[in-house]
């Protein structure tokens, strides 16, 4: 199931926690993307938290939400670039997203098989994709009071497993979310420094959020391989009586 977009907007954009959750995770998102300049980026779910700090580089931007989430405007000082889309049917044309970012969307998502095989349309060949999911193992999975607490958590196991089922190659993960998902001004206070210390020891089963980056995978056929002669047809099946075709003669029927 998604969570309705008011829930969404409301924990991200008023509430101290939410602010928190963006600045810990856009800070992991732009390690693994230091720059993405010219590249066309789409964000799908409620990825909209997310985009922000690479708004001014990328050539363009999309924010994709799916039907049974809602839509909401953003950003909220320029044009609108959110529209709202089934959530396995894109109005994007094939391979137009250089970069792509799944947030709340592959947890909630009823066919994720299917949501999975419209992304690997949308990506362009070589296009990379950052899958952000609640952590199977972590506390951030079994409390209702983030929205990381709903849906399907995965573990990074089974997360890079399920990526690689739908044609896609994980590349490499991060985690970020160590402090507790709590609105305390106690715990916020010392979220920052729980963060580093999480980060500096890379312990990311107590994550809150696991990442994947995935590229999309172009599979070839191959050329067809060089026709063999052999010197004695084989012929099993032609019949007791025949008389086998030798040379030039067999060779033709080979071929």
């Amino acid at each position: 199931m998604h969570l309705d977009v008011v829930e969404l907007r409301s924990f991200y954009y008023t509430t101290p926690l939410g602010q928190m959750v963006q600045r810990m995770v856009r800070a992991k998102l732009r390690d693994m993307w230091p720059n993405i300049q010219d590249m066309n980026l789409v964000g799908f779910g409620f990825a909209a938290p997310f985009l922000r700090p690479f708004v001014e580089e990328a050539a363009r931007t999309l924010c994709l939400m799916p039907a049974q989430q809602g839509v909401c405007p953003w950003p909220p000082e320029g044009p609108n670039v959110t529209a709202l889309v089934e959530e396995t049917l894109w109005p994007l044309p094939t391979g137009f997203a250089d970069r792509l970012i799944v947030a709340h969307g592959l947890e909630g998502c009823e066919r994720p098989a299917a949501l999975l095989e419209e992304i690997w349309r949308v990506l362009a060949p070589g296009g990379k994709a950052i899958f952000l999911v609640p952590n199977r193992a972590g506390i951030w999975a079994r409390r209702d009071v983030t929205p990381f607490g709903y849906g399907r958590p995965y573990s990074i196991g089974q997360l890079e497993k399920t990526l690689s089922a739908n044609k896609f190659a994980a590349e490499r993960h991060t985690a970020a979310l160590y402090p507790p998902p709590s609105h305390l001004k106690f715990w916020l206070k010392v979220a920052p420094a729980i963060e580093r210390v999480g980060q500096r020891v890379d312990a990311q089963r107590l994550a809150g959020v696991v990442m994947v980056e995935a590229t999309k995978l172009v599979y070839i056929a191959p050329h067809s391989g060089a026709r063999l002669k052999t010197r004695e047809p084989l012929r099993v099946l032609g019949g007791l009586g025949a008389k086998p075709a030798t040379g030039r003669s067999a060779a033709r029927e080979i071929l």
